[in-house]
């Protein structure tokens, strides 16, 4: 072999080494590179499970905890000799959101009521004005709040407040008519024998609007839902969130 030919063939050589080292080098970068976007993926990919869990309701528990009237008309979920910490749930039935308050949280302050971890106290209030929507609104929520009144503390009040979100009408539509107010009842299982006349009558309407522009004044209430925990109330951002409206209760209890 001639020494152009020697030459020649070392330059091959180098060439065909160089290009190997280079491929060795992208395929190194490659992998570097995807190793990196899966673990982002997969962060990512923790993100939004997290979000997804801790947005997620609760499967409410089998035995609510006992559910007691207080004078005063508010409605009190506690097992007996659990005073703290205290939940209390300022809702409209009226209201869109507190049904979405409902869909999202109920289970949550209802397993910690059986659990002994917190004391849940509802108070149902009117927040509409009477001009609103020429006072369908209001009809609407008032109606709604004094059927309510007419039901024995219980778990029978429960399933009745439960079916009255269930059951919420648009708030331009006239809803909650005294006869489906009265067969929501039975179906709940409310026997108590004036309970349709009190339903008809809309016994406790006056009752239940001085009680509620005597609670939204006194706890300054500015929109409903609102949730207080001992009086501190939650962002709606916890409060709509189950695992973090949990633990802020569970914090709340040490």
């Amino acid at each position: 072999m001639g020494k152009a030919a020697r030459d020649q063939s070392a330059r091959d050589r180098i060439k065909a080494q160089r290009e190997a080292e280079r491929k060795k080098e992208r395929t190194k970068r490659l992998a570097t590179m995807t190793a990196v976007a899966v673990v982002a993926v997969a962060a990512i990919g923790a993100g939004w499970w997290f979000a997804a869990q801790s947005s997620k309701p609760e499967e409410t528990t089998a035995a609510l905890a006992p559910i007691t009237r207080a004078a005063d008309g508010t409605v009190v979920m506690a097992r007996p000799g659990v005073e703290k910490p205290v939940v209390d749930v300022y809702e409209d039935f009226q209201c869109p959101a507190c049904k979405a308050l409902e869909e999202t949280s109920a289970a949550t302050l209802k397993n910690l009521a059986a659990e002994g971890k917190a004391k849940v106290v509802f108070h149902t209030v009117t927040i509409f004005p009477e001009e609103m929507n020429k006072g369908i609104t209001r009809g609407n929520s008032v109606r709604g709040a004094a059927a309510a009144r007419c039901v024995p503390a219980g778990p029978a009040w429960m399933a009745y407040h439960d079916r009255l979100f269930e059951e919420q009408p648009p708030e331009t539509a006239e809803g909650f008519a005294l006869d489906d107010l009265v067969a929501w009842g039975e179906d709940a299982g409310v026997t108590d024998a004036g309970f349709a006349a009190c339903v008809r009558n809309q016994q406790h309407a006056a009752a239940h609007l001085a009680a509620s522009d005597k609670t939204l004044e006194a706890a300054k209430i500015q929109g409903t839902p609102t949730v207080k925990i001992d009086g501190v109330e939650v962002d709606n951002n916890v409060a709509f969130t189950p695992a973090e409206l949990r633990q802020a209760i569970l914090d709340a209890a040490k």
